[in-house]
This record gives structure tokens, C-alpha cells and sequence, in this order.
């Protein structure tokens, strides 16, 4: 039985890609390569090179592969980009993600983990925000992943499938032995873009409004280490493995930082200044957001191992500088 991870090529996907991989899965990934990697797949998994909403590449390649599971991490991820331009975002995002859907039942697919975000409780009222809070999204991006959720979830209910959503809060970080991290280079993660900013690459960051009702007037995110979060995978697998039930998941720490917070504790781990520009608050943006994790532990018993901010920014940091050389 095989695992396909769709965008195993990227950020997240490229992680779980390798952890999989560590545990002896045998897996195979599919990546159009359009914001993904060659070089983070690692070198003993088969790469596809195709689209998820390439319905009859995908049964072929479930069937040719033995496909039983799915890690479904292809998306497009930014909010900004998604305001700016929500068609190229319900394309990509959900409609792809039927066709996906569709081949995995074709296929006769067995479990199904879907890459969903934060993103789509919108404003919350109340933190730590739980799963059962109504869904609300702000932006595009945000309705793409949750008109996904419920499509996926529709199907998986009625057909042979087991499957779970994981809501990503904000993950940063990269892999502690080094083989990959976020690796593209106009990326909007507050992390990357700071760290990038330490190391001179970038000549400022900028801070998207500063007078939201939170202690120091910028946003507050609960950051997840990319490693921690890809042990959430790898226990949701296990538990629909074992029979668990079609679930939705948050995943975070439970706690969160603000910006400035963030952009401090950069300054302090590499040891470098860097110029911050205040500039106005940016359209789909959310005050604060962080994680209710209750059901994450109780149902995998998942014990994170990098919850530590300045954790996270170090292995940031080494590998930016690895992409430097």
C-alpha cells in the first residue's frame, strides 16, 4: 500500500515527504514543480511531475502505484494573493481539489488528509479558537480550503474513504537535520521574511497595521514548527489507520505570538538588526487566531517536540543561510 503526497515538492509537503520516508512508507509524490522543488523530494521517492486536477493522470497513477492513502498538501497559500486574484484561487485550490477527490474514490482510496488552515474561521470571537467555532473565512483562500473541506468530507461520508482536515495555523521552521525548509524566496511568512531580513537579503519588514485590539497592536498567530506538524500527520494517519473517524483538526501550539513579538525574538536569535516599516493593515488579515488543540491530543496523543519560538527561528535561520551558499 502506497501514500501519495500531493505537493511534496513544497514546503509542508516536502517535510511530511521525508518523515514518511524515514518510516519506511513507501510513497510517491505528485508536484507541477510551479512553487515546489526537485531537489526536496528525497532522492529514493518517485516524483510525478502533474497537476491534481488532471483527473485521469491521477487514477492512472493511484492505479499504478497502489495508492491507498493521500496527503492532499497542493495549494496555493497566500491570503493578499488570494484578494487580488480569488479566481486563480477557487481554480487551483478547490476545483482541483474535486478532481483529486474524484480519482481517489475511482481509485478505491482508503484514507484521505486534507491540508486545510486557520484561515477559515475567519474573525474569531474567542481564544483559542475549538473546530466546532462557525466558519467564517475572510478571504478567498480561506473559502477555498473550506469549501474543500465540506465537498471532501460530503464524499468521504458516503463513499469507502476515511478522512480527516488539518487546520494549519502558522507554520515556520525547517527540518532540524537540514534537508529542507521554505525555500521561496518572495514567500509572505512572517518568519521567513524576517530572518531573510537578518541575514540582508531583504533590506526591511514590513508590519501590516499596528492598531488592532491586541496588547502591542499587531496581529497575533499561534506558529506551529513544520516538523511538529507534520507528527500530526503522521498520527492522523495512524489513527484512520485504526478505524478513527472522519475528524477535523486543528493544528497549532495554543499559544500564540505577535508580530512584533516575532520580529524581537528574530533580532535576538541571530543576533541582527534590521529596519521595520510600519505600513497599512492588509485585506483578509485576522487580529488574532490561535490554536484550541484539545482534540489533537486527545485523539492522537500528539506531543510536540519544537514548541519554542526561538526554536523555530533557528532552524529558520541555518536554513536560509544554506540557501545563501
Amino acid at each position: 500500500m502506497s501514500i501519495l503526497v500531493t505537493g511534496g515538492a513544497g514546503y509542508i509537503g516536502s517535510h511530511l515527504a521525508h518523515a514518511l520516508n524515514d518510516t519506511g512508507e513507501s510513497i510517491v509524490v505528485l508536484d507541477d514543480l510551479s512553487t515546489g522543488f526537485r531537489a526536496a523530494v528525497p532522492d529514493n521517492v518517485p516524483l510525478v511531475l502533474g497537476s491534481i486536477g488532471n483527473a485521469a493522470m491521477v487514477r492512472s497513477l493511484i492505479a499504478d502505484y497502489g495508492i491507498k492513502s493521500i496527503f492532499h498538501c497542493a495549494a496555493a497559500t497566500s491570503v493578499p494573493e488570494s484578494v487580488a486574484n480569488p479566481v486563480f484561487y477557487y481554480s487551483n485550490n478547490t476545483l482541483s481539489s474535486l478532481a483529486l477527490a474524484e480519482a481517489a474514490v475511482a481509485g478505491g482510496v482508503e484514507h484521505f488528509i486534507f491540508s486545510s488552515t486557520a484561515a477559515v474561521y475567519g474573525n474569531v470571537k474567542f481564544n483559542p479558537v475549538s473546530e466546532d467555532a462557525p466558519a467564517l473565512p475572510a478571504s478567498p483562500y480561506g473559502h477555498s480550503k473550506l469549501m474543500t473541506e465540506i465537498m471532501i468530507g460530503h464524499i468521504a461520508a458516503v463513499h469507502q474513504i476515511r478522512y480527516a482536515a488539518l487546520r494549519y495555523f502558522n507554520v515556520a521552521g525547517a527540518d532540524p537535520g537540514l534537508r529542507t525548509g521554505q525555500s521561496t524566496r518572495n514567500s509572505t511568512n512572517l518568519i521567513k521574511t524576517a530572518v531573510q531580513a537578518a541575514l540582508g537579503i531583504r533590506m526591511q519588514v514590513q508590519v501590516f497595521g499596528n492598531d488592532y485590539d491586541t496588547p502591542d497592536g499587531t496581529c497575533i498567530r499561534d506558529y506551529i514548527h513544520v516538523s511538529d506538524l507534520v507528527s500530526a500527520h503522521v498520527g492522523t494517519l495512524k489513527y484512520l489507520r485504526q478505524g478513527g473517524k472522519n475528524v477535523i483538526l486543528n493544528c497549532g501550539y495554543g499559544h500564540g505570538y505577535s508580530v512584533l513579538d516575532v520580529i524581537e525574538a528574530v533580532k535576538r536569535v541571530s543576533g541582527m538588526d534590521f529596519p521595520v516599516r510600519y505600513s497599512a493593515r492588509r485585506a483578509g488579515d485576522l487580529a488574532a487566531v490561535v490554536a484550541d488543540i484539545g482534540r489533537l491530543n486527545r485523539l492522537l496523543c500528539w506531543k510536540p517536540v519544537y514548541d519554542d519560538l526561538d526554536s523555530i527561528i533557528s532552524h529558520a535561520l541555518a536554513w536560509e543561510r544554506i540557501l545563501l551558499n
